[in-house]
């Protein structure tokens, strides 16, 4: 997929997973963190804060973002608000970013598979058998971690608060 952070931006089948680039720390001594909590978004402060506490959590932090394809299935009409291509721009701007993983999928599932994380992060509003995913990293030995979002900030709040386009 195109996107002007190529560098950062990783086929699923380029993660490396046991060969060095990514992968559980017993491979390359690194811990590497899956962060899966990003729906066509328009990056804001508790993205920032969610992504820097998920990079102090290893050494490598990986994003799994959906597709426009993806957005657009699960969250109807109007969105994503912003193109895959630019989400890629932002999310790859932010220091905390290692690597972008885009996936058309409807949940995750195969991807975290594939890169089997350390540590699988989700926001603190998901409980425990909530999280795509959860049961495949803990069998793997990893650990899942629930990260709270600020408050007052969300994707839906910040448009319903936007002036319309005319004024």
């Amino acid at each position: 997929r195109p996107c002007e952070v190529a560098r950062l931006v990783l086929a699923v089948d380029r993660l490396g997973v046991g060969r060095g680039r990514f992968g559980h720390a017993g491979r390359d001594g690194q811990h590497v963190v899956l962060q899966m909590d990003v729906h066509g978004f328009l990056v804001r402060a508790g993205h920032v804060k969610l992504l820097d506490a998920a990079a102090d959590l290893g050494d490598k932090l990986v994003v799994g973002l959906n597709s426009d394809e993806s957005i657009l299935r699960l969250k109807g009409e109007g969105r994503p608000v912003l193109p895959m291509a630019d989400r890629c721009r932002m999310l790859g701007a932010l220091a905390a970013v290692d690597g972008i993983v885009v996936f058309d999928e409807d949940t995750p599932s195969l991807l975290i598979e594939a890169v089997r994380p350390d540590v699988l992060v989700k926001g603190a509003e998901y409980g425990s058998g909530e999280i795509v995913g959860e049961d495949f990293v803990l069998s793997k030995g990893g650990r899942v971690e629930r990260i709270s979002m600020v408050k007052g900030y969300s994707t839906s709040g910040l448009i319903d608060r936007m002036p319309p386009e005319d004024s």
